[in-house]
């Protein structure tokens, strides 16, 4: 049984054949499902999916890439929503530089927040951090306090910055790109321990090879497992088995 602790199922790319995605998740062993919110409206469709299917779990969250607009109303509904019983994590938040257009004040300060939404509602929380680690590093250490701990998404860092993640507090997400033939992930399974990792898919972004190129999907995440097994030499039941309970345990759920 596998965990794809990262699946943007309810974004509109599933629209045409959800219904046979899912069928095919649950047919590779996916048992559970953590489907970010990116901004109020996908958080409630994040909600909503969630209240249809009992292994698919809702977070909550504002992507940095959807800062430019954000009001305090906004931020007071996500609080709101973040109430709902299969919400169990603010995310996904943080801080992206990778685009030219970006507004570091704004994203650091929407960061700031839903971490204090977080911290309020005793939630983990959901990291994108995209050429920007010092910042996002910086940002934690700050707002740190005995509650605030989560997950590392579509982890892109080195093996330093992994390390540092969880004296922070985080688990570590390994998406498809492990699977690439270039990726240095592959440094990053080896130098961590299985409780230390999670698998997701990041869908419908990055498939995995030897779906390269295609749209993502959840039943994809038995391939990120099937390559931490050959890194850390185990079987992939058994990565598939820990990864799966540390998300139970991680999130509560």
């Amino acid at each position: 049984m596998f965990i794809d602790a990262h699946a943007h199922l309810s974004f509109q790319d599933y629209d045409q054949d959800r219904d046979e995605v899912i069928s095919r998740l649950k047919a590779s062993g996916i048992a559970l499902i953590l489907n970010p919110g990116t901004s109020v409206e996908t958080s409630k469709e994040a909600i909503a999916l969630a209240e249809q299917y009992d292994f698919i779990y809702a977070n909550v969250g504002l992507h940095p890439n959807d800062v430019h607009e954000v009001t305090d109303e906004d931020f007071a509904e996500l609080a709101a929503l973040a109430k709902h019983e299969k919400v169990v994590a603010i995310g996904e938040i943080g801080l992206d530089y990778h685009y030219d257009d970006m507004d570091k004040v704004k994203q650091e300060k929407c960061f700031r927040e839903m971490l204090r939404i977080a911290k309020e509602q005793d939630l983990p929380v959901i990291i994108h951090t995209r050429d920007a680690w010092e910042d996002t590093f910086r940002i934690l250490e700050e707002e740190r306090s005995s509650n605030l701990r989560g997950m590392m998404h579509c982890f892109s860092g080195g093996v330093d910055e992994a390390k540092r993640a969880l004296k922070l507090g985080f688990k570590i997400s390994i998406p498809g790109i492990v699977t690439f033939k270039k990726s240095h992930l592959p440094e990053v399974v080896a130098a961590l321990s299985l409780e230390d990792m999670l698998t997701e898919t990041d869908c419908p972004y990055l498939a995995p090879v030897p779906y390269r190129g295609k749209r993502n999907e959840p039943a994809f995440v038995v391939e990120v497992a099937k390559k931490i097994a050959a890194i850390k030499n185990v079987s992939v039941e058994e990565v598939g088995t820990r990864t799966l309970q540390t998300a139970r345990d991680w999130f509560e759920i």
